[in-house]
């Protein structure tokens, strides 16, 4: 039946039309308050000279850069323009209302190597004033004070990374336009160009017949390693383009692959953009940025540490950050070459291995057609440590902070107790 405003009115039917005449007032009032008030844009100018930076006195211009794609980040001249919501920047925190827009521009970093600079890596003027490079120490942080304020700009031709796995064996070459390493590292077979891509196949110094065969040796070496129930953490010192952490993704292990930044161009940024954990680090005269007993496991495969060097303290820093009853991979030639020198390195080792409890646990010597590596074992109790002949190196006092940023290295065993059940005194050797 049709509904007539005089049928309404004859009916009486009072409290609906006053609810709906109601309803159309309140409805005109939202459109008007909203119409009248448009969000407030804020911008905010952090231009500024970076006098840090040792590539300032160089020019670039950002138009040799462009935009990821959704990356909310937009190139204007000599400035980026970043937009956000809510209280992302002192500017937002001032205002009421959290769902307005701030525009906040920014310097662009200068320079041909742009696109490469990393503050606390390149801080060339506090390079050249160490008094020594023995230790490696130019490769270690010098952050500059106070920290450049520029953005560091995207190579030319960015484009969103390649969707993971896939990542993990190929990524975009115009993301880390960086070809040296591929023909440095042609014969073992690190990265390869193919087209538009760089392609990983999985090869390495070590890696005759390919990462994967070589944990696969680890595994028949050593079958109570366990990868993915008793090895999940593992750190891999001297990672190259980080293949070993990634194939160890498979087996539900997470590795922490690091580096230095040095000629072997960009490694750990073809490690990040395949989506594979690394950091920049180097074991020099510092501590390694990670507390006591952090890993299950650390591998090096020619990693070009000298572990018995400065009296051990570098082979010291691993037992620092080793768990109990963790273990240790050396895949070097110290391990199979028998040369005087070679020779040399290996006793050194051994000694100090030795003098803190490390079980030598599987051994093998190098052939033809595969690599020689030796695998330690750290003890799972500080008992060992106290049961020995001569205190030296001495016991770390276990009331110490568990600190490591910007702290050096010390000839001290740091040790803890494990409770894992999965880890018993059994699983050490006789």
């Amino acid at each position: 039946m049709a509904i007539s405003v005089p049928s309404i009115l004859k009916e009486r039917k009072y409290p609906f039309v006053f609810a709906f005449f109601l309803l159309l007032i309140f409805v005109t009032f939202l459109l008007i308050s909203n119409s009248q008030s448009p969000p407030i844009p804020i911008a905010t100018n952090l231009d500024q000279p970076d006098p840090f930076s040792p590539i300032s006195n160089a020019t670039a211009t950002s138009s040799e850069f462009t935009n990821p794609p959704h990356s909310g980040i937009s190139l204007s001249g000599d400035s980026a323009v970043f937009s956000t919501s809510g209280n992302a920047t002192t500017a937002a925190e001032s205002a009421d209302d959290d769902s307005q827009v701030v525009d906040v521009e920014w310097e662009l970093c200068k320079g041909s190597g742009a696109v490469d600079y990393i503050p606390c890596l390149d801080n060339w003027s506090a390079i050249k004033a160490l008094p020594s490079r023995k230790r490696m120490e130019h490769r270690e942080r010098h952050c500059p004070d106070p920290a450049p304020r520029c953005l560091v700009p995207l190579p030319q031709g960015y484009k969103a990374p390649v969707p993971w796995p896939k990542s993990k064996d190929m990524i975009w070459y115009s993301n880390v336009p960086h070809p040296k390493l591929v023909e440095y590292k042609k014969d073992q077979r690190w990265v390869v160009k193919s087209g538009d891509y760089f392609i990983f196949p999985g090869g390495g110094t070590q890696f005759k017949n390919g990462v994967k065969s070589y944990i696969e040796s680890i595994k028949k070496m050593l079958p109570a390693i366990e990868f993915g129930k008793k090895t999940r953490v593992v750190l891999d010192v001297g990672c190259g383009v980080a293949s070993f952490g990634g194939a160890l993704l498979d087996l539900n292990v997470m590795t922490m692959s690091f580096a230095p930044k040095d000629e072997h161009e960009a490694q750990i940024q073809f490690a990040l953009e395949r989506g594979i954990p690394a950091t920049l680090s180097v074991i020099g005269t510092q501590r390694l940025t990670f507390p006591d007993n952090s890993y299950d496991m650390i591998h090096c495969a020619r990693c070009r540490v000298h572990w018995d060097g400065d009296g051990g303290k570098p082979l010291m820093e691993l037992n620092r950050i080793l768990r109990p009853g963790g273990y240790f991979i050396w895949s070097a030639t110290p391990v199979y070459k028998k040369d005087e020198k070679h020779q040399n390195v290996w006793k050194s080792m051994v000694a100090l291995t030795k003098s803190i409890c490390w079980s030598e646990v599987a051994k093998k010597s190098g052939d033809p057609n595969d690599i020689g590596l030796v695998i330690y074992q750290k003890p799972i109790s500080s008992s060992f440590y106290k049961n020995r002949e001569e205190n030296k190196p001495p016991l770390c006092d276990s009331s110490r902070p568990n600190n490591s940023w910007y702290l050096f290295q010390n000839f001290m065993i740091i040790y803890g107790q494990i409770t894992i059940k999965a880890r018993t005194l059994g699983d050490l050797p006789s």
